[in-house]
């Protein structure tokens, strides 16, 4: 007989965010693969739960995973948790769960707190659909030509982030995309838990100023263009340049009052200029 793997959603700040049916999970099974032991292991004691603790994370997931299927082979039961939130979500547990099913051993999900729904909810934006993209690249050119890919996404936006570089990525979002909504959700359910609702542009240059920590969400509005807006700035744009002004300083400003992507409508405008000779 085989055993079961579940896949338990922890709370992402405060203790209390725990279903029922998940301490009970915690409780039952036979040992819990854990992201962050030591983060856990505080989760449990304070509910009370003595179940046996491994590490699970992506430095030894390539030697664990082999190890906790053939556990659940001989019919011991598994719970894999993350260090916060829900497993496999930017987070390990992805290849377990694979490896699971492949190997026929049922999967079972636990749900309960996430980041990503959390700060969806809280952030004002359209949440009928929305893409999460995880963790944009660290390197500049990489992360501008993913948000490239984006510019035209009509759904919300998702993205984590960390502190360090949040004010890079902010200013590269606000180049990319235009001058959009946006809610940067910080420590969410934790003590100094902090939802902050503005443009792109305003929110880069705030954090700029004052640098901020820990645990981030960013929640962009999805693209609004239309044909006939973009086709409209450009003509705007084109006016203004010939009034006197330069093509950066005219896309800037109108990028910002129509909210159309600053970086598209200056290469359709340099575009349309090549064209008309």
């Amino acid at each position: 007989m085989s055993g079961r793997l579940y896949v338990v959603a922890t709370p992402i700040g405060n203790l209390a965010d725990i279903t029922l049916r998940a301490l009970r999970i915690l409780g039952e099974v036979d040992v819990v693969a854990a992201e962050d032991t030591r983060t856990t292991r505080k989760l449990l004691t304070h509910h009370g739960i003595s179940t046996p603790l491994v590490s699970y994370h992506e430095h030894n997931e390539n030697v664990r995973t082999p190890e906790l299927l053939d556990r659940m082979r001989g019919g011991e039961s598994v719970a894999v948790v993350s260090e916060a939130g829900t497993p496999s979500i930017s987070d390990p547990g992805f290849r377990l769960v694979r490896e699971a099913i492949e190997a026929k051993i049922p999967v079972e999900p636990i749900p309960g707190a996430s980041a990503v729904l959390a700060a969806v909810v809280v952030s004002g934006l359209p949440s009928d659909a929305f893409v999460f993209e995880g963790f944009l690249p660290r390197r500049s050119g990489e992360r501008r030509r993913r948000l490239e890919d984006l510019k035209d996404e009509r759904r919300t936006l998702v993205f984590f982030e960390a502190p360090h570089r949040l004010d890079r990525s902010l200013a590269d979002m606000a180049d990319v995309l235009g001058d959009r909504e946006v809610a940067l959700c910080r420590e969410l359910t934790k003590l100094h838990e902090e939802v902050r609702r503005s443009s792109l542009s305003k929110l880069a240059a705030a954090i700029q100023r004052t640098p901020v920590k820990g645990e981030i969400v960013i929640v962009v509005s999805g693209a609004s263009e239309t044909e006939g807006d973009m086709d409209a700035a450009i003509e705007e744009v084109l006016a203004r340049t010939a009034g006197g002004e330069s093509v950066r300083e005219a896309t800037r400003s109108v990028a910002e009052e129509r909210g159309v992507s600053r970086r598209t409508l200056y290469d359709a405008v340099l575009a349309k200029r090549r064209n008309d000779g």
